[in-house]
């Protein structure tokens, strides 16, 4: 997650848009209830996000798994406490403000969890919500649900798994449940929306993203990108309280072109340049606590072509102020699609109402989604 992209256009700047009106960014901010939400996101340009695999160990395994691809899996976990308090402190030293712990399992090690926590204490965990991490570490906490009980079963080899997560975070204010939307588990989305949202639990939605070579049964298609675009905005319409989530993050994910057609990645595996922004902050670390330039990357092995990830968009939607200040719909999109990743990342921060409820394309593209040159 890296929100700055300098201070906004000035009025001469801000480029043409909306039926050819040429908007300033003062008009785009004027009725109060934009300029609020405006004041509200910019309080956060300054986090600079790492992540950190925490352990190679996990206590499952699911089909289509990212960590299980490429050569991480096979680095050695180093579990000295002080080796973690160092790195954590030369990284804040560095500018990182936010940390992502995530690997095979990090429940598995909440030592080391604690360790990161005690040194920069903005962060976020991704787990499978098997083991309940200890309430002193104040990150973040995203549990990961793949389908109803019996399609978790299927995937990820473990019997009753909402049910368990459930039962560990239901009244932990820390958690969001993370739904990845798969080919085949798109009919079972809202029934467990509406499980989590009777236990008062919330929730936002990913897009399953295929690692590299993978060809099976997860892996969308238009016809399903567009189905789960369809229950997406179902469900966010009927459970307000509980599904942070907007109109633009249904468009920006569920896009026939990937995240890295509509907004150019900038993370370094797609991003040469180190002059600023995430090419010049970001760093992927393995569980040995090295990392290498050209693998950086929020969800390494995905196959970026079809990046359509959660954590991808956090960084890859968010940092394109710019491209999203041509009117008012549009930049209204933004806002809510950079309130909503806010209020998923960060301790404490609480979504707004929407802003904008129309379907806004991305910048660029037009609703025959060819992209503008």
């Amino acid at each position: 997650m890296d929100l700055t992209t300098g201070k906004p256009k000035t009025d001469a700047e801000t480029p043409a848009g909306g039926a050819g009106k040429e908007w300033k960014f003062s008009e785009l901010i004027a009725e109060p209830d934009v300029r609020r939400r405006w004041q509200k996101v910019r309080k956060y340009f300054f986090l600079r996000e790492s992540t950190y695999d925490m352990t190679a160990r996990c206590n499952i395994r699911c089909q289509g798994c990212y960590y299980f691809e490429g050569d991480k899996q096979y680095t050695r976990d180093n579990r000295n406490p002080d080796d973690w308090r160092r790195l954590m402190e030369k990284e804040k030293a560095r500018g990182i403000t936010f940390v992502v712990l995530a690997g095979a399992e990090p429940s598995l090690v909440p030592e080391l969890c604690q360790v990161c926590y005690g040194q920069i204490p903005l962060g976020a965990i991704a787990t499978n919500g098997l083991k309940a991490i200890p309430p002193a570490i104040g990150y973040k906490i995203h549990i990961s649900v793949w389908g109803d009980d019996a399609t978790s079963l299927n995937v990820r080899g473990a019997p009753h798994m909402l049910d368990r997560q459930i039962e560990n975070y239901r009244d932990d204010s820390r958690t969001v449940f993370v739904y990845t939307f798969t080919r085949d588990n798109i009919d079972q989305a809202p029934g467990v929306t509406r499980r989590l949202a009777d236990c008062g639990c919330k929730v936002t939605y990913n897009m399953f993203s295929a690692p590299f070579g993978y060809t099976g049964p997860l892996k969308h298609t238009e016809t399903s990108l567009a189905e789960t675009g369809r229950v997406m905005t179902e469900l966010l319409g009927a459970f307000p309280d509980h599904v942070l989530f907007s109109p633009y993050n249904v468009t920006a994910h569920t896009h026939r072109f990937g995240l890295h057609t509509l907004f150019q990645c900038p993370y370094p595996r797609r991003n040469p340049s180190t002059d600023l922004g995430l090419g010049r902050s970001f760093r992927q670390y393995r569980t040995d606590l090295t990392w290498a330039r050209e693998a950086a990357c929020c969800v390494p092995d995905t196959d970026c072509a079809d990046c359509r990830h959660y954590a991808a968009g956090s960084a890859v939607v968010t940092a394109r102020l710019f491209r999203h200040a041509e009117d008012p719909d549009r930049f209204r999109s933004w806002l809510d699609y950079v309130d909503t990743y806010l209020s998923v990342w960060v301790t404490g921060y609480e979504k707004g109402a929407n802003l904008c409820n129309k379907k806004v394309p991305p910048p660029g593209f037009a609703p025959g989604e060819t992209p503008r040159n």
